[in-house]
């Protein structure tokens, strides 16, 4: 159930909730019912009937002016619908407002909201407000509270007729709930009368100021428990392509940037371990957000992964990172800095912000370097800090940094151990520890019980966490390790840390540790700090070879050495890795300008073109005309997306560039991409190797992130393939070489292509029983078209020599059964096994072409020839079978008339000039594709509206100009708006908020390297000047 309430928050707009909720924080709530003592009151639990009855009664003997204009004043609790119904501690913050309208299912916000609230109510609310939340604004917010009806109103709801044992049991019930509340709630007096031993409390007439009152609530924690929140943002980010500016956000730009959150898997912290962060504003109040970086998690652990980040300006701390301050009480030298700027690029994003009177800049550097093997092995980011004046004038400027153990566990209740290094020498941190002003300061932490090649929720199991930083010139730095509300509070009361070691190893559940770095810098105009961080796991795969299973180490031992020299590389490399950086982010925009230079769509027109709507999913109509003079019509309550008037076919989302939008696509892809893969030394039997004793090549390893966690799946590869034959076709080679060596190696008893190398990363000791998952077509036809794309991008023959009778036994299957593959899955698994599966067919068409080539560069021309013959007798088949009767477009399945499906797998016969599909076909599909267009694209095929980013563009790559906008456009346009709250997904609703799909539950495709699809124009140009046709 969602409540639209009147609540103690910011603007007046309407929108969801956002993850940190205005209103009273817990934490003051047991205060006000320790100090006021509201004995019959809950904390933890207001919306009961008798707590919500007592609180109310309270509120109206201390604030009677402001109670009378209130008489339906209520609490709602936002409910997190994986807790217990009645565990503690409940969510951090409860909601105190004046209407509350309930909603099954929908409800007009605006409708409600026109009604008004008199202006005396919103004054009474007003002077509440500034009696138990000062800082806090008013407005509506949308609630869930999920099926949160408690205690009282779950006992008169109930039907009379439960008697007998189950009205027995329900008693019990209920009173076992009496029990829980009453002693929580004594339990918090009796730690207060324990407490008053050495503080003055209320009952001794003192006052409690918001330092004392911290330090009760902390002590206190061993009954009550720390709030956390491990929510992330839920609401789309503004601003399409590489930036979203406000320099001076008022109104509606407040409004779209409380629901900003940006889709980056920022923080790329390890290759291998695909942590899947999102990087989110925080609204903490009145008009000032905060931003705030956490890695989605399970509710269910309880674990919210976070970096906390201040800078202290002139005595004043604002929070630029994080959510810290939500566990601390009211300080008024803390406040959130107030976000100015957004920007990204294939290297970067940047973020910057107002803190008083400098600017702010976060800066996250995951560099993405194809071709430099040893950098791009190094599992660590950076962040750069750095602070300007906006007034010409200095200011006193001290940094604040932590993180906290949930980035080493994943779950809260396993016991966390960690180290302090100076350089390689472990140390006790120490007040000031600036004595080497070029000495590298590195937090490890790790699990006390780890699991070898295991990993849970996305987490490593063994190996270690980092989190590094260096004095880098300031006055004073200073580290700390301890609980998070101490350490915090420590430095926001002294703007630097005291040097504890905390010794005490625990979980993140038990009064969470973090890891923090302070750096002073005096009187500045501008300053820098640098921290870099990251999982390093030593071993990093466990692979099959001839010489049985053996653990394979990082290629950067090779490189750099043990984990303390990686690190000191790594942290003093930040210059040289920028410059390389943005080399290759150069090269991205001149290659994307290239592209687009020589296939831009048709202009028709040099009309100025019509404003295009806003996406509102309501139902408004527009007319307009785009920039090329094309009418088109828009509904935003229907998803057919932007129409010709003329034939209702879609056309392109107008008034954006085309190259604009792609490029804002694949910057954005770069770093999850390569954020799957790690490279490992080969074991001695599998690769070559130098005079030094040194691997010539690496062995490289992908992990399917999200879907299923398999180790190099081959139909994962295949769809990534256009980033790497753009970037560096040997990573394709790295990538495909254990597949081969597995296979080769007679560990693989099927006649087929395996479909990967392992059930679970990191565990690449393939199915040597031949029971991996069953898509024999896909893999083998995969595999064939992967290896000569490798050649056509390399001319590396002997590459194709090597594995030739492997690619044979492949090519055998194929031309058994590719004509009419039966029920099969295709990479689409996701869908479903279906009969004669059209697009599966004509890749298993396109493989056998390929191996008409790959024959004749392996000398064996009897073979090439009858490849081809056979490529060409099944094409002039499939044709029969796979064209509608009116020869519009292609089916799904064979002569399953009523069906279409995007036929992506001609893509490869374009990129490697293999003439076996005419010209006809592709502008035939090209035609076809805007009937079927939706507002986010065309979907995958008739049978679900969703679709699939990786082989929209593959199929876009393929088509005319104006549909390979319509492609572009459209997913750029999905990025914009979209519902989606994690790392980019592959797999989205082309219809409604573009959200994801849900059959009957959500299926969450995020952060996977299928990504490397969205390159396929980058790819198929590159070709181009290398080989192919015009």
């Amino acid at each position: 159930m969602d409540v639209f309430a009147l609540l103690q928050t910011a603007g007046g707009e309407v929108g969801a909730l956002p993850p940190f909720p205005l209103g009273w924080s817990r934490g003051d709530i047991r205060i006000h019912t320790i100090i006021h003592e509201v004995d019959d009151a809950a904390p933890n639990n207001l919306m009961a009937g008798d707590s919500e009855r007592a609180m109310r009664e309270n509120f109206k003997e201390l604030y009677p002016g402001a109670m009378k204009h209130l008489p339906h004043l209520r609490f709602i609790e936002p409910l997190n619908p994986n807790a217990e119904k009645f565990a503690y501690p409940a969510e951090p913050h409860v909601f105190i407002c004046d209407v509350v309208v309930r909603s099954e299912d929908y409800i007009d916000i605006t409708k409600e909201m026109a009604n008004g609230i008199p202006q005396v109510v919103w004054d009474a609310m007003a002077e509440l407000r500034d009696a138990i939340a000062k800082d806090e604004g008013i407005g509506w917010y949308a609630v869930h509270n999920g099926d949160l009806e408690l205690a009282k109103q779950e006992r008169e709801a109930r039907d009379e007729e439960d008697a007998g044992e189950e009205h027995d049991d329900e008693a019990d019930r209920i009173q076992e709930e009496r029990n829980i509340e009453e002693n929580f709630s004594q339990g918090l007096k009796e730690g207060v009368a324990r407490l008053q031993v050495d503080n003055a409390g209320p009952e001794q007439g003192g006052t409690i100021d918001s330092g004392d009152r911290f330090q009760w609530v902390r002590k206190l924690e061993t009954l009550i428990g720390p709030a956390h929140s491990d929510s992330c943002p839920k609401k789309p980010y503004p601003g399409l392509l590489s930036s979203s500016t406000a320099s001076d956000p008022t109104g509606s730009e407040i409004a779209i940037y409380k629901r900003m959150v940006i889709h980056l898997r920022e923080w790329n912290i390890e290759y291998e371990w695909c942590h899947i962060l999102v990087i989110g504003m925080h609204v903490t109040g009145s008009d000032d957000v905060a931003y705030g970086i956490q890695a989605r998690n399970s509710p269910r652990l309880g674990r919210a992964i976070l970096n906390e980040a201040l800078v202290t300006v002139d005595g004043i701390s604002y929070e630029y990172l994080g959510s810290g301050s939500t566990t601390l009480p009211k300080i008024p030298n803390l406040r959130p800095a107030k976000p100015l700027t957004v920007t990204y690029d294939s290297q970067y994003s940047n973020f910057t912000f107002a803190a008083g009177p400098v600017e702010v800049t976060a800066s996250f550097l995951s560099s993405v370097l194809p071709t430099d093997l040893c950098r791009t092995s190094v599992p660590l980011s950076y962040l750069t800090t750095s602070v300007r004046s906006t007034d010409s004038a200095s200011h006193d400027v001290q940094f604040y940094s932590d993180v906290n153990v949930a980035w080493a566990a994943s779950e809260n209740n396993v016991t966390i151990e960690w180290e302090l290094y100076e350089g390689s020498n472990m140390i006790n941190a120490s007040g000031d520890a600036a004595g080497d002003p070029s000495s590298i300061y590195s937090w490890f932490f790790y699990l006390q019980q780890a699991y070898e090649f295991a990993e849970e929720m996305d987490v490593a199991l063994w190996g270690n966490f980092t989190y590094s930083s260096s004095p880098m010139g300031a006055q004073n730095f200073s580290v700390d390790s301890g609980f998070s509300g101490d350490v915090r509070y420590q430095y926001v009361m002294q703007h630097s840390l005291p040097g504890n070691m905390d010794s005490d190893y625990r979980p993140f559940a038990t009064r969470e540790p973090v890891f923090a770095y302070s750096h002073d810098f005096g009187q500045v105009s501008s300053a820098s700090v640098r921290y870099t961080i990251g999982s390093v796991q030593q071993p990093i795969i466990r692979y099959l070879s001839s010489e049985g299973v053996v653990p394979l180490q990082p290629w950067w031992i090779q490189c750099y050495g043990d984990v303390h020299q990686m690190i000191n590389f790594h942290f003093n490399d930040f210059g040289q890795t920028q410059v390389l950086a943005s080399r290759f982010e150069s090269q991205l925009k001149a290659d994307v300008d290239g592209y687009y230079g020589a296939n831009m769509a048709m202009v028709y027109s040099n009309s100025t073109p019509s404003t295009p709507p806003p996406y509102a999913n309501t139902t408004q109509a527009y007319n307009g005309t785009d920039e090329y003079g094309n009418n088109y019509i828009f509904d935003s309550g229907n998803g057919y997306g932007f129409l010709d008037p003329q034939n209702f076919t879609g056309i392109a989302i107008p008034d954006v560039q085309e190259a604009e939008a792609y490029y804002s696509i694949v910057a954005l892809s770069a770093r999850q991409i390569m954020g799957a893969y790690t490279l490992a030394i080969a074991p001695s039997s599998g690769a070559g190797f130098n005079s030094t004793g040194n691997a010539t090549d690496p062995l490289m390893f992908q992990k399917e992130i999200s879907s299923n966690g398999n180790t190099n799946t081959v139909d994962v590869m295949f769809p990534a393939m256009p980033f790497f034959l753009y970037a560096n076709p040997n990573l394709l080679r790295y990538t495909m070489e254990p597949l081969y060596q597995n296979q080769e190696g007679g560990f693989y008893p099927n006649q087929y292509s395996m479909h990967d190398l392992g059930s679970h990363y990191p565990n690449a000791t393939g199915h040597v029983e031949g029971n991996d998952e069953y898509m024999p077509v896909e893999e083998s036809g995969n595999m064939i078209l992967m290896s000569y794309a490798y050649y056509k991008f390399t001319s590396n023959t002997t590459y194709l020599t090597a594995h030739y009778p492997k690619l044979q036994q492949f090519a055998s299957y194929l031309l058994d059964f590719t004509l009419t593959p039966g029920k099969q899955l295709s990479t689409d698994d996701f869908a479903g096994q279906l009969v004669n599966q059209t697009n599966l067919a004509i890749k298993g068409i396109v493989g056998i072409a390929a191996m008409s080539e790959i024959a004749l560069l392996c000398s064996d021309p009897a073979a090439s020839a009858s490849y081809a013959a056979t490529a060409a007798s099944y094409y002039a088949q499939w044709e029969t079978f796979a064209l509608d009767p009116a020869r519009t477009h292609t089916l799904l399945s064979y002569q399953w008339r009523s069906s279409y499906s995007l036929l992506y797998n001609v893509y490869p016969a374009l990129l490697l000039d293999l003439p076996i599909i005419p010209d006809s076909l592709y502008a035939l599909q090209s035609a076809f594709y805007p009937s079927v267009s939706q507002l986010f694209g065309v979907p995958l095929d008739n049978r679900h509206s969703y679709t699939k980013s990786d082989e929209s563009l593959w199929t876009a790559a393929t088509c005319a100009p104006e549909t390979r906008r319509l492609f572009v456009n459209g997913l750029a346009y999905w990025l914009n708006v979209t519902s989606t709250d994690r790392a980019f997904s592959d797999l989205f609703e082309t219809v409604g908020e573009g959200g994801y799909p849900v059959s009957p539950d959500p299926v969450f495709f995020i952060a996977r390297p299928v990504a490397g699809g969205h390159f396929s124009l980058l790819a198929l140009e590159k070709g181009r000047g290398m080989f192919g046709r015009g």
